[in-house]
C-alpha cells in the first residue's frame, strides 16, 4: 500500500529531508547574499540601486537609445526613473520566439511623509503620514523608525535624505497609548484602534532659543536645513518614506529563517535578480522586472501597468518584430510572494492547499480573492510546464493558494502580464507576518525560488 500511495498521492515533503549536505552549503550562501541585499535595500529606490551596482559588476550595461535587437549574451538593462529596472540578457532564439520574462516588485509597505507634514503640537515636534499598502495600522506604533527618500529642489538638484539607518543616528516613533489609559481604545477593532491620521511621527521636543511659537518645529526644520539644505517648502517636492529600522536577522535557535523588512517582495525581486545574473547566453532571451507600485495596484510610470515594459521590449526586439508577437510567445513568472500557513491562525487557511515553510517555492495558479476575483488564472499546461521544468532542475515545490475561499486573498502583477497576452503564473517565496513591519521567511525556500527563477531563464523550450 506504501509503494502505491508513494506513485498515485501528492505527497510534499520537507525540503529539509530531501536536500544533501553541499546544497545545504549552497543555500547558507545564497541566502547570505540575500540578506545582504535586503538590508541595504530600505525603500523602492535603494532596491533598484543596489540591483543596479550588482547587474553592473556581472558585465551588464544601460540600454541606448538607438541599439539594435538584442544580440545573443548581450546584458542590459533600464533604470526607470530610478524607482523600477528592466534588465535583459540576449538568447540564442530571435526576439520573435518570445522570451522568458520574471516580474517582482520592490515596493513595500510603509508611512509615506505627507507633502506639509512637519508640526508642533504641546511643543512636541511631528511629521504627518499617509500609510502605504495594506497594513496593521497598530504594528507601525512603538517601533523604531527610519526616514529615507529624497527631496527635490528648486534649482533641479536632488538631495538624498537617510536617517536612523547608521548606528550613530537618531531614529523615530509613532506612539502609542499606556494601557493603563487605554480603556476606550481597546474597545475599538483591531482596525480602529489606531487611526491613520494618528500614525504621527515624533521627530523633536527641544524648543528653538528665544520667544514665539512653533519654536520646536522651528529647531527640527533648522536640522534638517543644516544637515541637507532644505526648507519646508522643499518637503513639497519630497519622497520620505518610514521605514522600520530593524536590521535583517537570521531567526530561531537554528538560524533556518530570516526576519526584516519588506521581504515582500524583495525576497522574489532578489532571486529573480540573482538568476539572472547567472544567465550567459539563455535559450531565449531572459527579462528581470523588478517594479514599483505593486501595494497600491501597479499604477504610474514605474508600475506594472506601464508603458514603460513595452517600450523596453520594442527596443530588445529592435524593428525585427513586432512587440505583441513577441508577448504572445512568451513565458512570465510572476515572482511574488505568498502566504504561508500559520498554526497558530489555522482557521484562515485550508490545510491540504496552504504553503508551509520549508516546503519549497510556491506554485500558485491563481491569485485574487472571492471567486477569483482580480486573479490571474493559469492553465492547466503551464502549471504542467513549471512542475516540469522544476523537477528537472532539482527545484522543491508546492502548490499552494493565499488563504481559505471566502476569507480574503491578494493580487500580484501577474493579471497585468497575462493581459499583454503573455503566458504567466505565480511562483514564490511563503512568508509569516506578511505586511507587517517584520517578515519571517524560510531560508529553505528562498533558496528554491532562485532556483526555480533559475531553471525558467534557462529552459530549453
Amino acid at each position: 500500500m506504501d509503494e502505491m500511495k508513494e506513485k498515485l498521492f501528492y505527497q510534499p515533503k520537507n525540503g529539509y529531508d530531501v536536500i544533501d549536505a553541499a546544497e545545504r552549503l549552497a543555500l547558507e550562501d545564497y541566502c547570505r547574499r540575500y540578506m545582504a541585499y535586503l538590508d541595504a535595500a530600505r525603500t523602492e529606490r535603494e532596491a533598484v540601486t543596489e540591483a543596479v551596482k550588482l547587474a553592473e559588476a556581472a558585465g551588464f550595461t544601460p540600454l541606448g537609445e538607438t541599439d539594435g535587437p538584442i544580440q545573443p549574451g548581450q546584458k542590459v538593462y533600464w533604470n526607470n526613473r530610478g524607482k523600477s529596472l528592466l534588465l535583459a540578457v540576449g538568447g540564442k532564439k530571435p526576439m520573435r520566439d518570445g522570451f522568458v520574462v520574471e516580474a517582482a516588485h520592490v515596493d513595500a509597505p510603509r508611512l509615506d511623509l505627507k507633502q506639509l507634514p512637519l508640526f508642533e503640537d504641546s511643543e512636541l515636534g511631528y511629521l504627518r503620514t499617509h500609510y502605504y499598502g495594506g497594513i496593521k495600522k497598530y504594528q507601525w506604533t512603538a517601533i523604531p523608525l527610519e526616514l529615507h527618500g529624497v527631496a527635490a529642489l528648486k534649482d533641479g538638484s536632488v538631495a538624498e535624505i537617510v536617517i536612523g539607518r547608521d548606528k550613530d543616528d537618531p531614529q523615530f516613533v509613532v506612539t502609542d497609548l499606556l494601557p493603563h489609559l487605554a480603556a476606550d481604545q481597546m474597545q475599538k477593532t483591531m482596525a480602529k484602534g489606531v487611526e491613520g491620521e494618528k500614525l504621527c511621527i515624533l521627530v523633536g521636543s527641544v524648543p528653538y532659543a528665544g520667544e514665539g511659537t512653533d519654536r520646536v518645529k522651528l529647531a527640527v526644520m533648522s536640522l534638517l536645513n543644516d544637515r541637507y539644505g532644505i526648507t519646508e517648502a522643499d518637503l513639497i517636492s519630497a519622497e520620505l518614506e518610514a521605514v522600520p529600522a530593524f536590521d535583517v536577522r537570521e531567526l530561531g535557535l537554528d538560524r533556518s529563517m530570516i526576519g526584516g523588512y519588506g521581504q515582500d517582495d524583495r525576497v522574489c525581486a532578489f532571486a529573480e535578480l540573482a538568476a539572472i545574473l547567472d544567465q550567459d547566453t539563455p535559450e531565449r532571451t531572459a527579462v528581470c522586472i523588478l517594479a514599483d507600485k505593486e501595494e497600491i495596484g501597479s499604477v504610474g510610470v514605474s508600475g506594472m501597468k506601464s508603458q514603460a515594459f513595452e517600450r523596453f521590449i520594442e527596443k530588445l526586439c529592435g524593428g525585427q518584430c513586432g512587440v505583441q508577437e513577441s508577448f504572445s510567445n512568451s513565458f512570465c513568472v510572476s515572482a511574488d510572494v505568498t502566504a504561508a500557513l500559520d498554526p497558530m491562525y489555522p482557521e484562515v487557511s485550508e490545510k491540504q492547499n496552504a504553503a508551509r515553510l520549508n516546503y519549497g517555492v510556491g506554485f500558485c495558479k491563481f491569485t485574487g480573492s472571492r471567486g477569483k476575483s482580480g486573479a490571474s488564472d493559469a492553465s492547466a499546461e503551464l502549471v504542467g510546464y513549471l512542475r516540469r521544468l522544476c523537477d528537472d532542475a532539482g527545484v522543491v515545490w508546492q502548490m499552494c493558494e493565499l488563504g481559505k475561499v471566502d476569507q480574503g486573498g491578494g493580487g500580484t502583477v501577474a493579471l497585468y502580464m497575462a493581459d499583454r497576452d503573455i503566458d504567466t503564473i505565480d511562483a514564490g517565496v511563503p512568508v509569516l507576518s506578511m505586511h507587517a513591519p517584520f517578515e519571517t521567511t524560510a531560508k529553505f525556500d528562498c533558496y528554491m525560488t532562485y532556483k526555480c527563477m533559475k531553471a525558467a531563464y534557462e529552459a530549453k523550450d
